[in-house]
C-alpha cells in the first residue's frame, strides 16, 4: 500500500516534525526526548539542557534507532541522553 501511496504522491516518506515529550531531570541536566515520525516509525531524538556558569548550553542529538511506538521512542530516548551524560559529561557542549 505504502509503494502505491508514493506512487500516487499521496505519501512523500519525509519525516514529520519532532513532537516534545515531558522533560526529564538526570544530573542536573534537563532531557526533552523529541522522537519524529519516520517511515512508519519513531526515530530517537531530543536535545540535553544545562545551566553552566550561567549560560544555558543545549546539546540536541538524533540517533538511527526507530521504534515501532511514540511512547517506546521515548523511553528510549531518556535512556540514550542517560548514556550520552554519563559518557560525556558536560563535554557535550563543547
Amino acid at each position: 500500500m505504502s509503494f502505491l501511496k508514493k506512487l500516487f504522491g499521496l505519501g512523500s516518506g519525509a519525516p514529520s516534525a519532532p513532537v516534545a515529550a515531558q522533560p526529564v531531570e538526570y544530573q542536573g541536566y534537563r532531557i526533552t526526548p523529541e522522537p519524529y515520525e519516520a517511515e512508519g516509525q519513531f526515530q530517537t531524538a531530543g536535545h540535553i539542557v544545562k545551566e553552566v556558569e550561567g549560560e544555558t548550553r543545549e546539546h540536541r542529538f538524533i540517533r538511527a534507532d526507530r521504534h515501532p511506538s511514540y511512547d517506546v521512542a521515548v523511553e528510549f530516548t531518556v535512556g540514550k541522553a542517560r548514556q550520552i551524560i554519563d559518557e560525556q559529561g558536560e563535554r557535550i557542549f563543547k
